[in-house]
């Protein structure tokens, strides 16, 4: 950055102006800039000395608070602003996973060895389900995008910690989930780019040196940064101001779902909703789950392993042994009160445990136990395979493990909770950003699996339990895989994502500054900014099916009951007293407030309640003083993100 210079021996003078169209300028000079350029060096990497002229030339040229110096020949748009103007590519089908590996494998340590196993595991089908979904919507080309991966809990000292965690039995929900979606981006067409680290991720978006208190040196290079709530903190240390300007094209993998009541920072704090984990002001359909439990978020999920369609392993299925295989991979997990439900299950079948040991330490399991250790994902598939049942001890709650059992001919037994779990009684759900209330460990392998597949019983309940092992052994059931768990029916969700959920890279505040790309003569699918003022263009308006609630009862629950879910993109067609109206509700008043249990109508007084703020529109949420108005819709069999007819 040139800092103004005059001739030499004369001296510069800059004086503070006093532009009505740039009312903070003159306070961001005086109050801030010139007490503490000296706090962060990014500003000295600006050019800032802590003269008017270089903290003007600063404001004006980095950031949007000052007008252009007039001895000054630049733009005026700051350069981190500044759009790419790169050509328009189209996303063509992939189906050779070769480069991927390379991707991915440039990053190192446990975690990413698992990724890649996985991945390498499952390249043929998703190679098969690439050629499906090029014959299902080749006639619609989509835009190539850059797309940044960046799962931040591998990032520092906490992915060390993560990765030793991997090698020891921990959670591998997350990397499971991490290695699909790159794989299905990869697949659809887009260039990836994967950090692991975060001085790998500064050099990548071009942060400047220092704390953070500045903007990025250059436009953002990405049109998608998928991360998690980790890398979320993480690329605002290192965006700074650029951060919320790009807020758009953040995608968070979030397993357990953010309700907006706790994603709006303001609305949280004035109504106890703050947690570690919320407050990002994301369109809340930026939040992206592991399962379907969440309408509010996107659901993204992952694909489960399958049984081989070989002659021989299916004959093997067939032959299932009275084996029991248990669902939990440490110590801790076989605790606290659930002996006599491994008794009953000891009773009737033969109990195998894939349990990690540290090295000379012992494990406190039950000595019918058949523990094979820790074992390689193919070793594993390949012990569920004889099984015949699969047994939750209630954690850890909504895994991808339950679905692969399921899949591999295995029916799965769960503990029903009483009472539900939640941030009120949970430690675990304590401080997540939600309000759910968990009936079981698995509630997708309950609600939308069911039985013959899935049996959820009072854990603590003997007799209860010996009879449904005792029915689960007389049934005979083949392998299951849900299709929106197919590498075919993430392809979908994946691409129906990136068509319609578009960043149309226009900030609010910045939008006079937003530079168009230019293009090729080829038409891409261009819908409303759904992170904009204006109205989501999908799912379409016919997709609307309104139900007026009971009181006490949130929209997702009023959709649910009527055997549809709830849509949050079309809240905005209800949020009007010709809505209510055309619903039966006699309204002696409408006002508008900030509340996310509304458009809402309180019976009692017959008012109706429109929602002001359209963050807040939410799924979750109920009252007893309120019937809450709900967008609810259809969904295709098996794919419960999409509505019939959108894909």
């Amino acid at each position: 950055l040139l800092i103004p210079t005059c001739p030499e021996g004369q001296p510069q003078v800059c004086e503070v102006p006093n532009n009505p169209k740039f009312p903070l300028c003159a306070g961001k000079v005086q109050q801030f800039l010139q007490t503490s350029w000296h706090s962060d060096p990014c500003y000295a990497f600006y050019g800032v000395d802590g003269t008017d002229c270089s903290i003007l030339a600063y404001l004006s040229e980095r950031e949007d608070f000052c007008p252009t110096l007039p001895s000054r020949s630049l733009a005026i748009v700051p350069d981190w602003l500044q759009e790419s103007t790169r050509e328009k590519r189209e996303a063509l089908i992939r189906t050779d996973l070769t480069p991927l590996f390379e991707v991915i494998g440039n990053s190192r340590g446990p975690a990413v060895r698992f990724m890649l196993s996985r991945i390498k595991r499952l390249s043929r089908r998703w190679a098969k389900a690439g050629e499906k979904i090029r014959q299902k919507i080749g006639h619609r080309p989509q835009q190539q995008l850059r797309v940044l991966l960046y799962p931040g809990v591998l990032a520092g000292g906490a992915g060390q910690r993560f990765g030793e965690m991997v090698e020891k039995g921990g959670p591998l929900g997350e990397l499971v989930q991490w290695a699909d979606v790159s794989t299905a981006l990869y697949v659809l067409g887009h260039h990836l780019i994967f950090a692991s680290s975060q001085p790998l991720l500064r050099s990548l978006i071009g942060a400047a040196p220092g704390k953070g208190s500045c903007p990025i040196e250059s436009p953002l290079p990405f049109d998608l940064l998928y991360t998690d709530y980790h890398g979320l903190a993480q690329l605002q240390a290192a965006m700074g101001l650029s951060f919320h300007h790009y807020r758009c094209r953040y995608r968070v993998l979030d397993s357990f779902g953010t309700e907006p009541a706790f994603n709006l920072r303001e609305y949280a704090d004035q109504h106890s909703y703050s947690t570690a984990w919320g407050s990002w002001n994301l369109q809340p359909l930026q939040y992206m789950t592991m399962f379907p439990h969440t309408p509010d978020n996107s659901f993204l999920g992952f694909v489960t392993e399958e049984l081989g369609r070989d002659l021989e392993e299916q004959e093997q299925t067939r032959r299932k042994a009275n084996i029991a295989v248990i669902y939990g991979k440490q110590d801790y997990m076989w605790q606290q009160g659930k002996e006599s439900y491994l008794d009953v299950l000891s009773q009737e079948l033969e109990v195998h445990g894939t349990v990690y040991q540290e090295p000379g330490s012992s494990l406190h399991l039950p000595s019918y136990i058949i523990n094979h250790g820790l074992l390689p994902q193919d070793q594993l598939l390949s012990l569920l395979r004889r099984a015949k049942l699969f047994v939750g001890l209630g954690f850890p709650y909504e895994g991808p493990a339950p679905l692969e059992a399921i899949a591999s001919g295995c029916v799965f037994l769960q503990p029903r909770f009483q009472p539900p779990r939640s941030p009120q009684n949970s430690d675990f759900y304590r401080g997540k950003p939600t309000t759910r209330q968990v009936p079981s460990q698995h509630p997708y392998a309950e609600n939308f699996i069911g039985k013959p597949y899935v049996w959820t019983v009072d854990m603590s309940n003997s007799t209860e339990v010996r009879l449904a092992v005792r029915s689960i052994l007389h049934t005979q059931v083949e392998p299951l895989v849900p299709y929106e768990f197919t590498c075919e029916g993430m392809l979908e969700r994946v691409f129906a994502y990136i068509s319609h959920q578009v960043n149309q890279n226009c900030s609010i505040r910045m939008a006079t500054f937003c530079i168009k790309e230019t293009s090729r003569p080829l038409s891409f699918h261009s819908p409303t900014d759904f992170c904009s003022d204006s109205h989501p263009s999908w799912p379409p308006e016919t997709a609307l099916l309104p139900r007026l609630g009971s009181a006490g009862k949130s929209c997702t629950a009023v959709c649910h009951d009527a055997s549809l879910v709830c849509e949050p993109a079309l809240f905005h067609l209800l949020n009007n007293a010709t809505a209510f109206s055309r619903m039966g509700a006699n309204c002696s008043g409408t006002s508008a407030e900030v509340n996310h249990l509304f458009p809402a109508y309180n019976q009692r007084r017959r008012r109706c309640f429109l929602q002001r703020e359209k963050l807040l529109f939410s799924c979750a949420g109920s009252g007893s003083l309120y019937r809450r108005l709900c967008p609810c819709r259809n969904y295709q069999q098996g794919q419960v993100a999409l509505c019939k007819g959108c894909l």
